[in-house]
């Protein structure tokens, strides 16, 4: 199934005449939906590639909700933070010193709130590079795409600032009309503002020198992969969260090494 294609003023009719059935199906969802834990772990770390061939690291900060902070998994290692560390160590053979500063439920602005409180205590580390997940409690909550941009772009501002950041990439949306979780047609509304919203951070991000939008990969776009999903039905599964994570450092790699990377001193062996 493939994502919606909405127009926002149907969208918004149909929103209107259906407005008593989504507020009923929504508070069951919430009433009945399973509520699984972040992933366990610290919220920041080191990895060491396999294939180092340089020393400098680079510093990575992820910023985020649920699907940043692991809900859905056991442990970092195996959520979100945990493949996109190490894929950004594997693709550029350097160390990746990181950051994680995710919290459940957040909205964007809840989540730039977070971050200057992070800020404010002093512990944010220094940073190369930003990745942000987020957009899917700004759907839920009928936060309109031009708030939520300029929410991003106050984000990625103070990350600069307070860290240094010379690359931003945010993740699109979810397909929320293929969540399990979700009824009709509240499943197919959510969708369609998720995808309004992909769109219009598309057209402000797009695929630039110092940002950008990755959509999801379409190993995600299965209809009914329960196998990507986490029992929630609304969170990726392990296997969910690899796709995604090396998806993104792949794509992270590949921008940083063509326009940011600087002239790196070559990694010597030890010598016995």
């Amino acid at each position: 199934m493939t994502a919606p294609s909405p127009n926002p003023k149907v969208l918004t009719a149909a929103k209107v005449v259906m407005s008593p059935l989504l507020l009923l199906q929504a508070v069951r969802v919430r009433a009945t939906a399973l509520a699984l834990p972040e992933a366990e772990g610290p919220r920041r770390g080191r990895v060491q590639p396999t294939n180092r061939r340089v020393d400098t690291p680079l510093r990575l900060l992820v910023v985020g909700d649920s699907s940043a902070a692991g809900v859905g998994v056991a442990r970092q290692h195996d959520a979100l933070v945990g493949h996109l560390a190490r894929g950004l160590a594997h693709e550029l053979g350097c160390p990746v010193h990181w950051q994680l500063v995710a919290r459940t439920g957040d909205t964007t602005g809840e989540a730039l709130a977070h971050l200057r409180e992070h800020r404010a205590r002093g512990a944010l580390a220094p940073a190369d590079v930003l990745v942000t997940a987020l957009g899917v409690n700004d759907v839920v909550r009928q936060i309109p795409p031009a708030r939520t941009w300029q929410q991003l772009q106050d984000l990625h501002a103070l990350a600069a600032e307070a860290t240094g950041v010379r690359y931003w990439l945010h993740s699109g949306l979810p397909p929320l009309h293929q969540f399990p979780l979700l009824p009709r047609p509240l499943r197919w509304v959510l969708g369609s503002q998720a995808e309004l919203l992909n769109q219009h951070l598309q057209t402000q991000l797009g695929d630039q020198t110092d940002r950008a939008l990755r959509r999801l990969p379409l190993g995600l776009r299965v209809e009914g992969g329960q196998g990507l999903m986490a029992r929630d039905g609304f969170h990726p599964g392990p296997e969910g969260y690899a796709v995604w994570g090396q998806a993104m450092a792949r794509f992270a790699a590949s921008r940083w090494k063509r326009h940011h990377a600087p002239r790196q001193r070559p990694h010597r062996a030890a010598r016995r």
